[in-house]
């Protein structure tokens, strides 16, 4: 797992207190009205989504840059990259 600080977002996406499968249903979607390059910031709160969002960027061709770990929620970072 890569760990982050302040990394920079484009776009932040709260998907905290939603369950599965919308953490990986949204980012996709959010992703689609991005521009290449550009960051996308997902913050949650759902164990899960530590692993499914770095598999999900693998499977979609997108970067998982890493994550943060917040007193609240983590804050997963995906890049852009099609």
């Amino acid at each position: 797992m890569k760990f982050k600080e302040d990394q920079p977002s484009d776009e932040t996406l709260d998907l905290v207190c939603r369950m599965c499968p919308l953490h990986l249903m949204e980012p996709g979607d959010r992703l689609k009205c991005m521009k290449k390059g550009q960051v996308l910031e997902v913050l949650t709160d759902y164990d899960g989504a530590l692993e499914d969002i770095p598999e999900w960027c693998r499977k979609h061709g997108q970067e998982f840059i890493g994550l943060e770990e917040d007193d609240d929620c983590y804050k997963l970072y995906i890049k852009k990259t099609k």
